[in-house]
């Protein structure tokens, strides 16, 4: 909703402005311009990529129109399921969960909390490491360091496709340029023709300038950053897990371990205590 919000006001005002300065709309629809400045940016931007990151980039598109999942909601449910298995370790040992995580589609557990069922690499991360638990081969420092190593290249990863996108909004003003000194040169082969023709041709030209600063920074370089916002969230759900299985390792009992993981969200998401408490609460009728 946020990104149509803002393509409409960018819009909204740069055409209104323009219009109420006595400018013509049809002056600055050069399909032409935004062929050269759009087709050399994917262009350079398919060179400077492996196949899987543009094709990466493609399919961001979906994302770009879709809300973070990541609210207080979410990270409800996420805590809760935590807490629900920690408990049910420390009641009934480690051993007691190995059906859970090896089949998590079918555990009981995971059945109460569908939107986290829904998020396979989440379940995948949470099982992995609740198995390595379960083996009791590893100190809870080194269980800490592997998390970090793995987040690191679950960031790095994830960082490719916005970074691709930034990269192409950077060297859309560049492509404008030369855009517009395509259009100079086509307005100097009509040197000696009717004024009315030349100012035309500069005026095309110039809109390839425009057409490239505009693109840059009023669409492709926000959603760049509007794709690393949506890493951010995910990367720091991440994060609420790695604190929570670090602090049970290292003895803390279930629910102050959630309180670990908690502490780790940005206020905006973050479930207060009260309300975790509700949580249980309602998890256990």
């Amino acid at each position: 909703m946020n990104i149509i919000l803002g393509i409409i006001v960018l819009f909204a005002c740069m055409l209104g402005g323009f219009i109420l300065h006595g400018g013509n709309l049809l002056a600055i629809w050069q399909p032409t311009e935004i062929l050269i400045i759009c087709g050399a940016s994917l262009g350079g931007m398919i060179v400077a990529n492996p196949l899987s990151v543009s094709i990466g980039v493609v399919k961001s598109a979906g994302a770009l129109m879709t809300p973070s999942k990541f609210k207080k909601s979410f990270y409800l449910e996420m805590l809760t399921l935590l807490y629900d298995i920690l408990n049910k370790t420390r009641r009934e040992g480690l051993m007691a969960i190995e059906g859970d995580i090896e089949e998590p589609d079918s555990s009981p557990i995971f059945a109460n909390y569908p939107d986290i069922l829904k998020d396979h690499h989440i379940v995948e991360f949470i099982c992995d490491y609740l198995r390595i638990m379960v083996a009791g081969n590893m100190a809870p420092h080194e269980l800490e360091s592997l998390m970090e190593q793995e987040l690191d290249g679950h960031h790095q990863e994830a960082s490719l496709v916005p970074g691709a996108i930034q990269n192409a909004a950077d060297g859309l003003p560049g492509f404008g340029i030369v855009a517009a000194v395509l259009g100079v040169v086509i307005t100097m082969g009509k040197i000696g023709g009717p004024p009315a023709e030349l100012g035309h041709s500069v005026a095309a030209a110039l809109v390839g300038t425009l057409m490239g600063i505009l693109f840059a920074y009023g669409i492709i370089g926000p959603f760049a950053s509007y794709l690393n916002h949506k890493l951010r969230d995910e990367s720091r759900a991440y994060e609420c897990i790695k604190a929570v299985l670090v602090a049970s390792m290292n003895g803390v009992p279930p629910q102050v371990a959630v309180e670990f993981g908690r502490k780790v969200l940005f206020h905006s998401v973050r479930p207060t205590f009260k309300e975790l408490e509700e949580q249980y609460r309602a998890s256990k009728k």
